[in-house]
């Protein structure tokens, strides 16, 4: 895993002072690292000190990494760390300071750097960065896309204490039935969503459509087809965004993958192709009806480790509840065209834009360790000049069976060379540290199912 790194992915000093000039009433900054699993860390700092941070960037303790998804620290994760988890400096992620239309505060995100100056090696972000690298060494440009899929619901519980579907802000109507695709449905939720794009115009955050999706609240964003790196940027950003404007609609966005047992799913779709060095997309055809060799290896690669890299994925026990219906929710290791039950679809359109799918992750995963993990892979697929196996729901037999639940994607996971090999050594031995020790602080809590199930009964 390179570790080769440059001055330019620093966000440069300009940014900071054209924001200030152009946002003069701007009293504060959220400043924001993304830990293992994507939870924002960090600080909220004043208006003077922004310069300094883009000059001189900012110390932050690197246990942030070892933290499980409730801020808490995981022993053992903490014993692994070669630093003990001590400061490093962070710097601003390029093109990611804005202003914040709901809070009023500006917000940039953060990158973690070791001493010398390269990614440091527990950083997702950095991760990234490695595999980006490596495809620029191969004279390969990632290009991508995320899809965002979230639930909206009321801030208040019902009369269970459960978590209720949301209120249309228009009409005060609460969101009831599956309106897939209701275009009324989204005209109810006008007042929020135009908060949501105003916001996104504000942070020059590229979001495109909206849908309303296949559950009571449940909706759906894209973002525009960009670089990879900033791609993954833009879902940080979104998620934000859309939770801060939520909360001053008295809602709240949830970003679990199955958040209601008997409706569907939220995923993270990830696409992506790679461009040339005169920016041609290699995945395009070569001819009118063939798939590009290129991609059809790097879904090859992608294959060959999809059972081995199930945790970042689905990286919570919450994960593995969208499996147990798998409509659009795929968890074999399949493939195909225009095909929503594989996951890995190549959709239809230009010859020219081609690209594929990556349809396994759920919204809960982290955007950087999933761009991460399908770039490492397909670069590897592409190496090996992997074939792609056969497509359909028949080729999932000629690869290693998917893990059957969360504990053993973590030992499948923790036992990976390709895993060590993409993430590095340190990133993949604190994940799977991480994730063992959230797994068994689980493991060892009494539910009020069980109560309900077995207290008085047995």
């Amino acid at each position: 895993m390179t570790t080769d790194f440059t001055p330019q992915t620093r966000a440069p000093l300009p940014e900071a002072t054209a924001f200030l000039a152009a946002h003069p009433d701007v009293q504060a900054i959220d400043i924001v690292l993304s830990d293992l699993h994507g939870v924002g860390r960090g600080k909220i700092i004043r208006r003077h000190e922004l310069e300094s941070l883009f000059r001189t960037g900012r110390a932050m303790p690197a246990s942030l990494f070892a933290q499980d998804v409730s801020g808490h620290d995981v022993d053992a994760a903490i014993h692994v760390m070669q630093d003990g988890g001590g400061d490093s400096r962070c710097w601003p992620v390029p093109q990611t300071l804005g202003y914040q239309t709901a809070t009023g505060r500006g917000v940039v995100l953060l990158q973690m750097e070791t001493e010398s100056g390269a990614p440091h090696p527990l950083d997702p972000r950095g991760a990234l960065l490695a595999q980006i690298i490596r495809a620029q060494g191969m004279g390969l440009t990632p290009m991508g896309a995320l899809e965002l899929e979230f639930y909206l619901v009321d801030k208040e519980r019902d009369a269970n204490g459960r978590p209720q579907p949301a209120r249309a802000p228009m009409t005060g109507r609460r969101l009831s039935g599956t309106n897939c695709m209701s275009v009324d449905e989204l005209d109810e939720m006008a007042p929020f969503f135009d908060a949501v794009y105003e916001g996104a115009a504000a942070l020059d955050l590229p979001m495109e459509s909206l849908i309303s999706e296949y559950a009571v609240g449940q909706f759906e964003l894209t973002l525009r087809y960009r670089d990879l790196a900033h791609a993954a940027d833009d879902i940080v950003r979104s998620k934000r965004l859309l939770r801060t404007t939520a909360r001053r609609f008295g809602m709240e966005a949830c970003f679990m993958s199955k958040p209601f047992s008997q409706s569907s799913g939220s995923g993270m779709h990830l696409h992506l192709s790679l461009n040339d060095v005169k920016g041609a997309n290699v995945f395009g055809d070569p001819s009118e009806g063939v798939l590009s060799p290129l991609m059809l290896n790097a879904i090859g690669g992608i294959r060959a480790s999809m059972a081995e890299s199930m945790l970042i994925l689905a990286p919570v026990l919450n994960s593995w509840r969208r499996f147990a219906g798998t409509v659009y929710s795929p968890a074999a290791n399949t493939w195909g065209k225009e095909d929503r039950n594989v996951a890995l679809r190549i959709p239809s359109g230009s010859a020219k834009s081609r690209h594929f799918e990556h349809r396994v992750a759920g919204v809960d995963a982290n955007p950087y360790l999933v761009a991460a993990l399908v770039l490492g892979a397909a670069l590897d697929g592409i190496n090996a000049s992997a074939g792609p196996g056969p497509a359909g729901a028949d080729g999932a037999a000629d690869y290693p069976p998917m893990p059957a639940g969360w504990l053993e994607a973590i030992n499948r996971f923790e036992a990976s060379e390709t895993m060590k090999s993409i993430f590095g050594a340190p990133l993949h031995q604190l994940l799977s540290t991480v994730k063992r020790g959230e797994h068994d602080a689980l493991a060892v809590e009494v539910t009020d199912l069980e109560w309900q199930l077995y207290g008085t009964t047995l």
